[in-house]
C-alpha cells in the first residue's frame, strides 16, 4: 500500500503535466487596478472588486470605527451572542435595497448556498441546476440528498423537460451572472417556467449584485423580478461591494425558516461586526455613486470593440467578466505568462473549472481601471497571441 504522500505526489505530478496545477501569488498591496503580486508591480485584470470599493476610504473608515467599538471578532454564532446591531441593520438595509421582506447574513457565499439548499430540499425532492452553475451551487445540490440533475446551459426546453418529473418539492437553481462566461441567466423565462410547474426558483447573484440594475440591485432589479417570481435570492458582498460575506433575501417566512434549519448558519461564528459596518458604508456608495456602473459599461464596450478589432474570441457577456477564449491549457498558460512578463496579470482559467479545451483568459474590469489601462491590455493581448502563434503553441 502506498503512503498518503506517495499517492498525493503522483496526482500532483499528473496535474502539472496536464498544465492544470494551481499556484497562489502573494499579494502585498490593497485591491486596486495596480497590484504588487509576488513582489512585482502589475496592472491587474483579475479581481472581482468590480466597483473598486475594497480600498475605498469611507469603507475603511467605517470598518476601523466599528473595530474600535466592537472589536475584530464575531465571538459566537448569530444565535448565541454574535448577532450585533451592525449585522441587524445591514440585514434590514440589504432587504430594502433588494426589494425583499427580509435578509439573512452568512459568512461566505459558499456557505450560504450550501445552507439554503440543504435546508429547503432533501430526500424525495428534485433539484435542477444550470450546467454552468458555480461549484457551491452544484455541491449544495449534491449534498442536499435530493435527486440532483443539471439542465443544458440557459436551455429552456431542457429545463422544462426535467421539470415534468414527479417530486415532493421542485427547486430550480441558477447563477444570475455566470462567473466564467459572464453571460446572464434567462431569468424571466426561467421564472415563468417555475411558476407554471410549481417549482421554487433560487438565484445566486454573486457577480451581478452591485453591478447590474439601475441602482445596483443586481439581476433581480435588472429583470424587474419580484419576491414572488424569485423567492430565493443570494448575493455576495466580497465582489461588487468590496467587503466579505453573503446574504439570502426573500420572504419573512424564508428567513425565519433558515434561522431554524440552516446548519451552516446555526453553527458558524458570525462575521466580524466591523465587516458588517464596512458593508453598510459600501451599500451607501453603491446607491449614490452611479458613475461607477456607468464607467464600467464604457470600459466593457471599449474592451469588446478592441478585442473584436483584434479578432479575439469573446463570450457574449455584457458584464465586467470578459473571457478571451484560448482553447488548449498549454497555450492559455503561455499567453498568461507572456502577459505577466509584460506587467499585466489576467486569470488563466482551465479545467476542471471550465470544460476541456475551453481554457480562457478571464479578464475582469473594475471602476478603478482607466481607458488607458484597457488600451494597454489590448495591445499586450495582440502581442501575446502573435508571439504564441510564432512559437506554434496552438
Amino acid at each position: 500500500m502506498q503512503s498518503l504522500n506517495e499517492v498525493l505526489g503522483e496526482q500532483l505530478a499528473e496535474r502539472r503535466r496536464q498544465h492544470l496545477y494551481r499556484q497562489r501569488k502573494l499579494l502585498a498591496s490593497p485591491q486596486a487596478a495596480n497590484l504588487i503580486l509576488d513582489g512585482k508591480a502589475v496592472l491587474a485584470f483579475s479581481s472581482n472588486d468590480y466597483l473598486g470599493l475594497a480600498n475605498h476610504p469611507e469603507v475603511i473608515a467605517a470598518f476601523t470605527a466599528a473595530a474600535q467599538k466592537y472589536g475584530v471578532g464575531g465571538g459566537a454564532s448569530h444565535l448565541i451572542c454574535g448577532h450585533s446591531i451592525e449585522h441587524h441593520q445591514l440585514e434590514e438595509e440589504l432587504a430594502d435595497f433588494c426589494g425583499r421582506s427580509k435578509a439573512l447574513l452568512f459568512s461566505t457565499g459558499y456557505m450560504a448556498n450550501l445552507g439554503v439548499i440543504s435546508a429547503l430540499v432533501g430526500s424525495g425532492d428534485l433539484v435542477l441546476e444550470d450546467k454552468l452553475n458555480h461549484a457551491s451551487l452544484l455541491d449544495g445540490g449534491l449534498l442536499s440528498g435530493a435527486r440532483f440533475q443539471r439542465y443544458l446551459h440557459n436551455d429552456m426546453a431542457s429545463l422544462d423537460k426535467h421539470l415534468h418529473k414527479d417530486a415532493r418539492r421542485k427547486m430550480v437553481i441558477t447563477d444570475g451572472v455566470f462567473s466564467m462566461d459572464g453571460d446572464l441567466a434567462k431569468l424571466p423565462e426561467i421564472a415563468a417556467i417555475c411558476s407554471q410547474k410549481d417549482a421554487w426558483l433560487m438565484v445566486d447573484d454573486a457577480h451581478g449584485f452591485g453591478v447590474l440594475g439601475a441602482s445596483g440591485g443586481g439581476i433581480a432589479e435588472h429583470f424587474g423580478l419580484t419576491e414572488t417570481e424569485l423567492p430565493v435570492l443570494m448575493g455576495t458582498l466580497g465582489k461588487g461591494f468590496g467587503t466579505a460575506g453573503a446574504f439570502i433575501a426573500g420572504s419573512a417566512e424564508l428567513v425565519d425558516y433558515l434561522v431554524q434549519f440552516s446548519r451552516p448558519y446555526i453553527y458558524t461564528t458570525a462575521m466580524p461586526p466591523a465587516v458588517a459596518a464596512a458593508t453598510r458604508a459600501s451599500l451607501k456608495l453603491v446607491k449614490t455613486e452611479n458613475w461607477r456602473r456607468q464607467k464600467l459599461q464604457k470600459l466593457v464596450a471599449q474592451f469588446r470593440q478592441g478585442a473584436a478589432n483584434l479578432g479575439l474570441e469573446l463570450m457574449p457577456s455584457p458584464t465586467p467578466i470578459q473571457p478571451v477564449m484560448v482553447g488548449s491549457e498549454s497555450r492559455c498558460m503561455a499567453i498568461g505568462e507572456y502577459l505577466w512578463q509584460q506587467g499585466i496579470h489576467v486569470g488563466t482559467i482551465r479545467p476542471p473549472t471550465v470544460p476541456k479545451n475551453t481554457a480562457r483568459l478571464r479578464v475582469t474590469l473594475n471602476a478603478n481601471h482607466s481607458e488607458d489601462d484597457v488600451a494597454r491590455l489590448l495591445s499586450a493581448l495582440e502581442s501575446a497571441f502573435a508571439a504564441i502563434a510564432e512559437d506554434n503553441l496552438l
